[in-house]
């Protein structure tokens, strides 16, 4: 059902468009194309008889495809339900007054790229005095930082070349990922250097058990990420990418690289 208003606006739009037969029907030259985020989403052939009449009782008609009956049913009622939903969420229900309107300066843009600069260094100080306090070995406990600086400049490489915008919310994601990278670090660690106490258990099976911790981990973070990939929620979207990218080279890229340093170190003992 359409408005008074917007029946009119229809008829208005439609009033000089041409008449089309294809066989199956008359419609109208142009039809109504449905945006989403600036993206086409749907559309609809406007029947001739609605040329310049300001209707307001509107029926929507349709079929589905399917290599069966179920199946071109099923795909009918989705494509229903998804118009349904456009329909249903394309105006808000209440009107906007705007309150305020304020400019940031970009200045605040180079402000706050300092300070995320002096922070990212804070933070790399204190883990290397936490790792060298746990390890007592400078050789150990600088091939992780170097290898979590690496993980870093890759995240934001490949993010360039996917156009991935690096806002807050991104940022947030290359802290966990690199975060998450530094535990897998030293579960490698641990295992290498024995500190479970097990001498019966040969290198090869330490690192084995070493990543079979590490891909659990792995899958988990993509699996609680994958929702908030598809949410539609553009800050929600940027934080779950850059995760998925760090935690995914890290995990077939950094972390494999840091076990063989790992191991050529554990060699030199």
């Amino acid at each position: 059902m359409l408005s008074p208003d917007a029946a009119q606006k229809q008829a208005d739009a439609t009033r000089n468009l041409a008449i089309l037969s294809d066989g199956g029907g008359r419609y109208l030259s142009e039809p109504i194309v449905f945006y989403l985020d600036d993206v086409e989403v749907d559309s609809l052939s406007i029947d001739a008889d609605l040329r310049g009449k300001a209707s307001t009782n509107i029926q929507i008609t349709g079929s589905g495809t399917g290599s069966t009956r179920n199946l071109a049913i099923q795909d009918a009622l989705d494509n229903m339900k998804q118009l349904q939903t456009l329909l249903i969420t394309g105006s808000l229900p209440v009107k906007l007054d705007i309150i305020r309107a304020d400019t940031i300066s970009p200045l605040l843009g180079e402000q706050f790229l300092n300070n995320a600069i002096s922070a990212g260094g804070i933070a790399v100080l204190v883990v290397a005095l936490i790792l060298y306090g746990v390890y007592r070995k400078l050789r150990i406990a600088i091939p992780i930082l170097f290898t979590a600086l690496l993980e870093i400049y890759l995240v934001l490489g490949v993010a360039v070349i996917i156009r991935q915008n690096i806002d807050l919310a991104a940022i947030a994601g290359i802290i966990a990922a690199v975060g998450t990278g530094v535990d897998d670090q030293i579960v490698i660690t641990d295992e290498a250097l024995n500190r479970g106490g097990r001498e019966d258990v040969a290198w090869r099976d330490r690192i084995k058990r070493a990543f079979f911790i590490i891909f659990g981990s792995y899958f988990s973070v993509i699996v609680s990420m994958t929702p908030l990939l598809f949410a539609g929620a553009g800050l929600l979207r940027g934080f779950a990418i850059t995760t998925m990218l760090g935690v995914s080279i890290g995990v077939f890229i950094t972390r494999p690289a840091y076990a063989k340093i790992v191991e050529i170190l554990i060699g030199e003992d």
